[in-house]
Parts: structure tokens; C-alpha cells; sequence
């Protein structure tokens, strides 16, 4: 559709053809490049026998699932402010993951819980990232207004969270649905 546009509008040339090619190959080898030290990365978890490590680690320390799962929600919106979503995901769910389904809980329901934390690391003041490129976007919205602005869909971030992790059957009841 976009292209049938720009050729529509007369901004198509070979030009934009090639730099727009050129792009998608420089972000998608920078994708791979990511998804590709993620696997080593993986693999010495792995091999490392890391999460099991952990879960005797906790369970020693006699937390509670519901301790340990907050921890780790704290720690992706830590993590948030430095590094972008994809990245997070990739090096802490190997780790994550299995802990956490020892623990009892749903992957399904822990898979929605991270993103929506992942999200409020992007925006959390004062270093949350997303700010950042709101800011250099824009060319004219100041930092601390940013920060101003996204306060309130923090709180409502936050509320949602608190909701989902006191009631998870509002996150599972539409897979469970789907899946019978």
C-alpha cells in the first residue's frame, strides 16, 4: 500500500527503492545479530544449569511465588530503562521462565505479565527509553514534560499490573476460551 502511494504521489524513485532496502537489511542483520548472541547466551544458561540453580537458591531463602514473582517483575522495570524490549525478553525469559513455571504459575499468564511490565520499564522516569525517543522524535517536547505526560498512563500501567497479578483469570480467560 505504501508503495502504490509514493508511486501515486511521485516520491518513488530508485533512490528511496534502494535506501529503503538498504535499511531493512541493516535492521534486520541487527535483529539476527541479537536473536543469534541470545542463542549462545541460552545455551550457557543451559548449560550452566542456571534456573535450576535459582530455584533451590529461592527456595533455600523460603520465598514466597508471590515474593519471587514481584522481584522479577521489579527487576524488568530496572531493566527497561536501560535496555529496549526485545533485548530484555531475550536474555531474561531463558532464566525467567523456567522458574517461574516451577513455581506454578501459567506461562501463558506470565508471557502477558512480562510484556506489560516490559512496557512500564520503556516509560519509567527518569532514564525509561521510550522517553528518550519521544523527546527525539518530536524535536520540541521537553524531557520533563515528557515525564510529566507519561505519568498517568504509569499509574494505569501499574493498576493493570496489580490487577492481573491479584487476578489472573482476566489475562487467561480468553485463551481458555479459544482452547476449550
Amino acid at each position: 500500500g505504501a508503495v502504490v502511494l509514493a508511486a501515486w504521489r511521485g516520491q518513488l524513485s530508485w533512490e528511496v527503492v534502494r535506501e529503503s532496502l538498504v535499511e531493512t537489511a541493516v535492521t534486520t542483520a541487527m535483529i539476527f545479530l541479537i536473536l543469534v548472541g541470545t542463542s549462545v547466551l541460552q545455551f550457557f544458561i543451559e548449560t550452566s544449569t542456571l534456573p535450576q540453580k535459582l530455584l533451590e537458591l529461592i527456595r533455600a531463602f523460603e520465598l514466597p511465588p508471590l515474593g519471587v514473582l514481584v522481584l522479577i517483575l521489579v527487576v524488568y522495570v530496572i531493566l527497561g530503562c536501560f535496555l529496549d524490549a526485545l533485548s530484555m525478553m531475550l536474555i531474561t525469559l531463558p532464566i525467567f521462565f523456567p522458574l517461574v513455571t516451577n513455581l506454578g504459575y501459567d506461562p501463558i499468564w506470565f508471557g502477558i505479565l512480562v510484556v506489560s511490565v516490559v512496557e512500564i520499564g520503556l516509560i519509567t522516569p527518569p532514564v525509561g527509553m521510550n522517553l528518550f525517543v519521544i523527546c527525539a522524535v518530536s524535536g520540541t517536547i521537553k524531557f520533563e514534560t515528557a515525564t510529566a505526560g507519561v505519568l498517568p498512563f504509569l499509574a494505569a500501567d501499574a493498576t493493570r499490573v496489580a490487577l492481573l497479578v491479584a487476578f489472573p483469570a482476566i489475562t487467561l480467560a480468553l485463551p481458555k476460551l479459544l482452547m476449550g
